[in-house]
């Protein structure tokens, strides 16, 4: 199958009962066994659902890799990265992730002993010279959360092989369509559901993907034990989302390229940053590994947090909201929402300023989505 169709159709079979062309939704927790030790392989939905199954299929050929692995979060699903490690080891990890991922290492597992260094993965050199002995795993987002900075790959798997470390990548604002890390040597691929996946803002959930089957076996018996697991439901419903996954990144592309254009032109706008825009400054590593540049923008305005608080309490189309990546466009204040819990200095160090607006463009018609900022910009 070529991509779009493995989006639609992968791993998805009609249902051999009804002949239902949508998987069912097994919305069960323990199943009858025929007779002891012998069962239809299914025990205990905490275990493995058969709608959950069907979403991990799909996932995984999507994403180009032999297993998938879901979970009830994305922060769940990176939890799950971290238990392939143990007390005593260091994890170099991208600088400007996600807020609730670095509140989870620094807050979370430094107290069961693992260790933190955050660097520019843009830069490969400075990720080669945070690596301790102890060090067992890159964790590398990309584009980041919220600066979209972009790290070259290529240049990550080699670090990661010369020194046998496991290489996770956070790959939720690129989804799929337009970057498969798993092609670039990374050995695990992470994503929140919750975003552009299942697309609607609809359910919370996360995935893992893997080819090594060690990782797959560790993940599988992690998700097991600890329970953290999407209902039934949250699988269908994603499962009904990803089905237009190829078409809605195509639109959230084309119309962020046009609000970022028109974001640097503005008189108002002080920066800009979409890796689509030549001033991006990994621009070309980001055409070379990507083949779009998907639906999230930064921004920063004249006039710092006041005129950045202005536009988003004057947005009209636009939802003054935490999350990112469904249908309808979004706007966010990191320093107040999604990275609040990240120290003023540590942020601030970062580049993530006070004065910073994330937009997360949906598929309104652009020209909507263009009025909405100009009337909005022109209060601030």
């Amino acid at each position: 199958m070529k991509f779009d169709t493995k989006v639609v159709r992968a791993g998805i079979t009609p249902d051999p009962t009804t002949g239902s062309i949508v998987p069912p939704i097994y919305e069960t927790a323990t199943y009858v066994l025929d007779e002891v030790g012998k069962d239809k392989g299914f025990d205990y939905t905490r275990s493995t659902n058969p709608t959950r199954q069907v979403l991990e299929a799909n996932l995984a050929a999507i994403e180009g890799g032999a297993h998938g692995i879901c979970y009830a979060s994305g922060m769940a699903a990176v939890d799950s990265c971290m238990k392939l490690l143990s007390a005593g080891d260091h994890v170099v990890c991208s600088d400007d992730v996600y807020g609730g991922v670095s509140r989870h290492f620094n807050k979370v597992l430094t107290r069961y002993g693992l260790s933190f260094t955050y660097v520019d993965s843009s830069e490969p050199e400075t990720v080669r010279q945070a690596i301790r002995p102890e060090t067992r795993m890159l964790w590398i987002e990309t584009p980041t959360n919220p600066l979209l900075k972009v790290t070259d790959l290529h240049a990550m798997s080699t670090i990661a092989k010369e020194h046998g470390l496991y290489l996770g990548v956070d790959s939720t604002f690129a989804t799929p369509v337009f970057l498969r890390p798993l092609e670039f040597g990374v050995d695990i691929v992470m994503h929140s559901t919750t975003k552009y996946l299942s697309g609607h803002n609809q359910l919370i959930g996360g995935v893992v993907v893997t080819d090594r089957e060690d990782i797959h076996e560790a993940m599988k018996f992690v998700q097991k034990t600890i329970g953290a697991v999407p209902s039934p439901f949250d699988c269908w419903l994603t499962l009904l989302g990803l089905k237009t996954l190829h078409l809605r990144m195509a639109r959230h592309a084309a119309s962020a390229q046009r609000v970022a254009e028109y974001l640097e032109s503005h008189p108002k706008v002080r920066s800009v940053t979409y890796p689509g825009l030549p001033s991006h400054p990994q621009h070309d590593i980001a055409k070379a590994q990507m083949s779009g540049f998907s639906g999230m923008i930064s921004f920063e305005l004249e006039g710092g947090i006041a005129a950045g608080t202005a536009v988003m309490n004057n947005v009209e189309l636009m939802g003054l909201a935490e999350s990112l990546g469904a249908v309808e466009s979004m706007i966010t204040h990191p320093a107040t929402m999604t990275h609040a819990e990240v120290p003023d200095e540590e942020r601030r160090a970062r580049g993530l300023s006070d004065g910073l607006v994330r937009l997360s463009v949906g598929i309104e018609d652009v020209d909507d989505i263009l009025a909405d900022l100009d009337q909005a910009l022109a209060k601030a």
